[in-house]
């Protein structure tokens, strides 16, 4: 007899469509028959600097334990965490990713007869968690590609019990400043939760940003989460944590799977967070990459959506998928965001200046080609 398993999944994961990461380089290279170390990913967003000096150190001395459990309480990540943001360990909840912690907050505090409420654009995993739990996503126009806080409030009903703001925001890039922020929260009601997600926070300077976890007093129904994935360069190893208030957290904790972060993560997370001048080092070329980017966009008379992040998204326009599949001809990986209703962008990482320096000259290969071959149409 055959059985259709699809129907015996839960309503709300049935319709779902799996995540699309980035393209790992290695399928590239099966996929053309291009050499792995001729290819260049600018895709997820990862740090191009490689890991810490301190991280490599601080892993290999862990090697050895391997056939140990991690600690699942995480002690000494959290400890360092707390002496970073001030905050007491008890207000820590550490995930494998954010993407993890995002997921355990959709679970601990939604359910089918409610509504989560997040902006068009913003980062998929929202509406993801929203559909797999089986609750009803309220997706909030956005306001020149960012999110738009005073539609959002008032979005929000008697049925909201969940509202995600990503800032800055994937894949748009856009941030809000520390008025915009305050003054949203101070509009949403004290029982319904605000996930503040602040993915990429370390890369903003001067912006007139506020520390999410400086709020966290003022407004106790606050739940701010953060990746060692992006500037601090781990993304390999899938660590992220929320600070939240210790109500909060000891209810996510109980959701939060055992050892959901392992040996290495937790070691290497230890090490870098001591290691400023490799956030520094991570800030600085992250800023002139970004510059890079712009000057050639705006040369090549593409526009784009100026960046918080360590991304950029440019419009290429009807040509997005027909440029992208000749940067994979080329061996430059990039993101297409159609997915996230975007279908004329393409969202660049941010790389080391010889990886922008190919990107840019592989783009540009691919609009002559298909003007040409537009113009060709034509003739």
């Amino acid at each position: 007899m055959s059985i259709d398993y699809q129907s015996l999944a839960v309503k709300g994961v049935q319709a779902l469509s799996p995540y699309q990461p980035g393209k790992p380089i290695d399928e590239l290279a099966r996929e053309l028959g291009l050499d792995p170390d001729s290819i260049i990913k600018l895709a997820s967003n990862e740090n191009p600097l490689g890991p810490s000096p301190k991280v490599l150190a601080a892993v290999q001395k862990t090697l050895g334990e391997l056939c140990r459990y991690p600690d699942g309480n995480g002690f000494e990540l959290k400890q360092a965490l707390s002496a970073r943001y001030g905050v007491v360990p008890s207000q820590i909840t550490l995930g494998n990713g954010s993407n993890d912690v995002l997921e355990v907050i959709a679970r601990c505090f939604a359910d089918p007869a409610c509504e989560v409420v997040f902006s068009q654009y913003a980062f998929a995993i929202y509406a993801l968690v929203t559909q797999a739990i089986g609750a009803t996503g309220v997706s909030v126009p956005a306001k020149e590609y960012g999110h738009d806080l005073n539609a959002m409030a008032e979005a929000v009903t008697d049925r909201t019990k969940l509202v995600f703001v990503a800032n800055p925001n994937n894949p748009t890039g856009t941030v809000h400043g520390g008025e915009a922020i305050e003054a949203f929260l101070a509009r949403i009601p004290a029982h319904v939760l605000v996930v503040l997600d602040e993915a990429y926070c370390e890369y903003l300077q001067g912006m007139g940003y506020v520390d999410g976890v400086s709020l966290l007093e003022r407004f106790p129904n606050l739940i701010v989460t953060r990746t060692f994935s992006k500037a601090w360069g781990l993304a390999s190893l899938r660590v992220g944590y929320s600070i939240s208030s210790p109500e909060i957290a000891n209810i996510l904790n109980r959701v939060r799977q055992p050892f959901n972060v392992d040996s290495l993560a937790l070691t290497a997370a230890t090490a870098v967070l001591s290691d400023e001048s490799y956030l520094q080092r991570s800030r600085q070329v992250n800023t002139e990459g970004m510059k890079q980017l712009e000057s050639a966009f705006e040369q090549m008379g593409l526009n784009y959506i100026p960046s918080a992040g360590n991304f950029i998204a440019v419009d290429v326009g009807d040509w997005a998928n027909d440029v992208n599949r000749l940067l994979l001809d080329q061996g430059v990986i990039v993101r297409p965001v159609g997915g996230y209703g975007m279908p004329g962008h393409l969202r660049v990482s941010i790389g080391l200046p010889e990886e922008n320096d190919r990107f840019i000259e592989s783009l540009a290969r691919a609009l002559d080609s298909l003007a040409a071959a537009e113009s060709g149409k034509g003739a």
